[in-house]
């Protein structure tokens, strides 16, 4: 995502980091504030090295903020992160951003771990008026795939670009999305990944005829 602004921080220790996937972490650490689905925070550990925002992955109610990153092989944080243990130190800023959502009929399409904002609306909630249409290279980038499965059914799509699998479309987002046959222009379309999913989704959706002002985008980097 892009670079964290001058903000507050509190420091806090972290209390559980996940492996999800080869590169990819969950980490969990004790949540001091409240926050609005779909808001980033920013981390760091040390100041030296420049703090960058992260969506929160967790609901409103869990008493632990969580949030889900992966690896740059060209980042200094990332790296790092991914070799913290529980019990170390680390700098969480306040909750910003107005990437939001509320019980609105609206589509939401991820990339990769862009799904992290989609998570803590679902987790918070928000789900029932929703359809999740969630992109990933291989079957293990599904995260948090059994609880949307369980609870959203149809309405959770995933799309592999690399591999097949049971109930899996095999091919990009956007190819799916182009494959839909009508997109109700009264709803809104959420879009969180990188730039180039977003500009193409964000062409594609313009191309059948939604308007530009119902498409919000969190750009992840």
């Amino acid at each position: 995502m892009d670079e964290a602004v001058h903000i507050n921080y509190e420091s806090t220790s972290l209390i559980r980091k996940d492996l999800i996937e080869e590169g990819v972490y969950l980490l969990s650490f004790k949540r001091n504030f409240r926050f609005i689905p779909g808001q980033v925070v920013a981390i760091t550990f040390d100041f030296t090295i420049e703090p960058r925002l992260y969506s929160i992955a967790s609901g409103i109610n869990d008493p632990l903020l969580k949030i889900l990153f992966d690896i740059k092989p060209e980042g200094k944080l990332t790296n790092k992160m991914a070799g913290l243990l529980p019990g170390e130190q680390i700098y969480v800023s306040y909750p910003i951003g107005t990437f939001t959502s509320n019980m609105e009929k609206a589509f939401w399409i991820a990339a990769g771990t862009g799904i992290a904002p989609y998570a803590s609306m679902f987790y918070s909630g928000l789900s029932e008026n929703k359809i999740l249409i969630h992109g990933g290279k291989s079957l293990n980038s599904f995260y948090f795939q059994g609880d949307f499965m369980s609870s959203m059914h149809e309405r959770y799509i995933r799309c592999c670009s690399k591999e097949s699998g049971d109930g899996i479309y095999h091919g990009r987002l956007t190819e799916y999305i182009k494959q839909i046959a009508f997109l109700d222009p009264d709803m809104i379309y959420y879009l969180c990944g990188s730039a180039e999913m977003i500009v193409d989704t964000r062409e594609i959706l313009i191309g059948k005829g939604i308007p530009f002002e119902k498409i919000m985008a969190e750009i992840y980097f």
